[in-house]
């Protein structure tokens, strides 16, 4: 499988800085996706979710805030972007905090930099929620129940893992 160069780094961190088969990304015209041999191209990015393709196949999810991507003729490709987190270091309480507090913001109608501000702060909250309540990690499980569910599987659907969880428990 042929490959490039992805490094993704956001104000506070490198995160990612490997070889890539494909990246997916949320520009502010659509979803794109970078392969091997792209053209050359910068692409302004928004809130969304981002997925990495490794080259053994796997798929790593994230949410990054906005920025940009560049992309090189030498098979390089530099993300920089305000922010960016996988599925299981978003704090889903305060996420829903964020969002509750920009949609009070949005209802107080100020200037257009506090509104331009709070639907940035929305369009955040929303995108970090969406991609945590796709994904639960294992570690999240009560001690009590994590056992049953140290089966090599590292993320699991959450309506998959209540369900999982209520026949394991109705049959005990």
């Amino acid at each position: 499988m042929s490959t490039f160069h992805l490094k993704i780094i956001a104000y506070d961190k490198i995160f990612y800085d490997e070889e890539a088969a494909s990246v997916v990304l949320p520009a502010i015209d659509g979803e794109v996706q970078i392969l091997t041999n792209h053209e050359e191209c910068v692409v302004a990015l928004k809130t969304g979710e981002v997925r990495i393709g490794t080259p053994k196949g796997e798929m790593i999810p994230a949410v990054c805030g906005s920025g940009f991507a560049e992309v090189t003729s030498d098979n390089q490709v530099e993300i920089l972007v305000d922010t960016i987190e996988r599925p299981e270091e978003i704090d889903i309480r305060r996420a829903k905090e964020a969002k509750e507090r920009a949609e009070e913001r949005l209802l107080q109608h100020k200037s257009r930099m506090e509104y331009y501000r709070n639907t940035t702060s929305l369009a955040r909250a929303m995108a970090r929620l969406k991609e945590a309540n796709n994904y639960v990690e294992i570690h999240r499980i009560p001690d009590a129940l994590h056992g049953y569910f140290a089966l090599g599987i590292r993320f699991l659907h959450v309506q998959e893992s209540f369900e999982i969880m209520n026949r394991f428990l109705n049959k005990s």
